[in-house]
Parts: structure tokens; sequence; C-alpha cells
């Protein structure tokens, strides 16, 4: 599995805006043979930074979703709104989503 985390920071005025900005790339990408997960969480130390957790089933599926015309159409757009260049972490990992935590479990009531 390709693992992926990515941070944008956008620009003060459009932060409120991005995730109605991203919301096609975002149903598009899910909508992908490959993808496992892709989830936008907004950071609580920093307001206009966006964290993307996403994962592909492997390096094929990650080519398509680069190569695809969603990405392609969301990279021509996206250098008008960030703020900075976006950080990345790129990995691939053994498994094929989430796993459980071992320490911890809800209370039973």
């Amino acid at each position: 599995m390709i693992f992926i985390v990515v941070k944008f920071t956008v620009r003060p005025e459009r932060s409120e805006e991005w995730l109605d900005l991203v919301q096609d790339f975002t149903e598009a990408t899910r909508q992908e043979p490959g993808n496992i997960f892709y989830e936008w969480s907004r950071s609580v130390d920093e307001p206009h930074q966006f964290v993307l957790v996403e994962a592909f089933a492997g390096p094929e599926a990650g080519e398509a979703h680069v190569n695809s015309e969603h990405f392609k159409t969301a990279m021509a757009w996206m250098p008008d709104v960030i703020a900075r260049t976006p950080e990345i972490i790129n990995v691939e990992v053994p498994g094929q989503g989430w796993s459980a935590m071992a320490e911890l479990s809800p209370r039973e009531s």
C-alpha cells in the first residue's frame, strides 16, 4: 500500500473555501479503483493548513492517480490558492488499510 500524507497551507483569504474547492477532486479520487482512502482534516494548530491522508493499493494505482484528468485539473488551479509548496510523506507500507489499535478499545458501559 502507498501511504501519503500531504500538508496544504492555503492562502488565508481562500482557506474557508478550500474543502469546497477540492470536493470534485476528492470525490473523483475516491472513485479510483486503486484508492483505499482519501481524507481531509484541518490543522488544529494552523488555521489555514489542511492535512490530506490518502492510500493507494500500490505503485500502479498511485501512478494512475497522478496521471488522471482530475489530478491534472487540480494541479492546474491549486497554485493560485496555496500559500506555500505542500509538504509530503509518501511511503510504501504493508497492508491494505487501517488496522485496529491494540492498545485502546472502548470501555464497556
